[in-house]
């Protein structure tokens, strides 16, 4: 994955808590019109805030009844911004193809002038029913495998090197995936994981950074901290640790704790004006 994420970050300041600040989105009914979702970019990008978020689902429970493809709105987010950074946070990498996600992410990452952010995970089942209800894999355990093998497919392909992968569950035969990403080695990669799974939390190590899934106090995020730094090890480089916090909450205790992007969650359905309420507010400043 990619290690150099910082030196490629749009300019900007931190805010009073010394973290960056973003919101996150859910693309659903008021906010399934990617012009809608570009306006509150550019109106979070004026407020100050260093990034724009993404939810990455092809339905939703009701009451919800619109739901808007995320690829397609981060392109326009891409358009409409100069400086915010953007992302799905997070895709289910394993319902979705590494190759179509490898040239996906390489012309988004050009279009946006090296701003994009991949959040990955394997996603869940049991929110709104997309696996099941749509023939995917349903079982946990090999979602992962399907994630792991899926991030060694992208790291080859961002490369521009031809790939040669013949794994369990994907197979490219010598392929080589050109424009190659604006940022070098690649795409930085955040891993979602619950803080309480050694496993996801070994495979978020070895990425760029952590969306830790059950946080709810910044103990648990130390916690979770400690550990990712005891699996990189004293040599490693650069690394980020984001944590949403719904409205309300101060990240100022989740700095302290480690955090280095505070993302401010909001709950599915949630209506415009309390969106707008929140950019025109900005980040927490100095």
């Amino acid at each position: 994955m990619a290690t150099d994420q910082h030196s490629a970050s749009p300019r900007g300041h931190t805010d009073r808590t010394g973290i960056r600040s973003a919101i996150n989105l859910p693309l659903f009914d008021t906010l399934a019109d990617p012009a809608v979702v570009a306006r509150l970019a550019a109106e979070a990008e004026e407020a100050g805030w260093h990034g724009v978020f993404v939810w990455d689902h092809v339905r939703w429970n009701a009451p919800i009844q619109q739901v808007a493809d995320p690829w397609i709105t981060m392109a326009a987010i891409a358009t409409a911004t100069e400086r915010v950074r953007i992302g799905p946070m997070v895709t289910p990498l394993p319902r979705r193809r590494p190759v179509k996600v490898a040239r996906e992410t390489a012309t988004l990452d050009r279009l946006s002038g090296g701003r994009l952010i991949l959040g990955v995970g394997i996603g869940l089942d049991r929110f709104a029913g997309e696996f099941s209800k749509t023939g995917e894999q349903i079982d946990d355990r090999v979602r992962g495998e399907m994630l792991d093998e899926a991030l060694e497919i992208l790291a080859a392909a961002w490369s521009g090197e031809p790939v040669h992968h013949h794994g369990t569950h994907y197979t490219v035969d010598d392929i080589q995936f050109l424009p190659r990403p604006v940022q070098q080695p690649g795409v930085p990669v955040w891993a979602a994981a619950f803080t309480g799974n050694r496993k996801p939390l070994r495979r978020a190590a070895r990425c760029d950074g952590l969306f830790p899934a059950n946080v709810d106090h910044p103990d648990q995020l130390a916690a979770a901290v400690a550990t990712i730094t005891a699996l990189r090890g004293p040599a490693s480089g650069p690394y980020d640790i984001a944590v949403g916090l719904p409205i309300g909450v101060d990240p100022a205790p989740f700095a302290k704790a480690g955090a280095t992007w505070w993302l401010r969650a909001f709950p599915p359905g949630v209506s415009l004006d309390v969106v707008r309420g929140v950019l025109r507010d900005g980040p927490a400043q100095p």
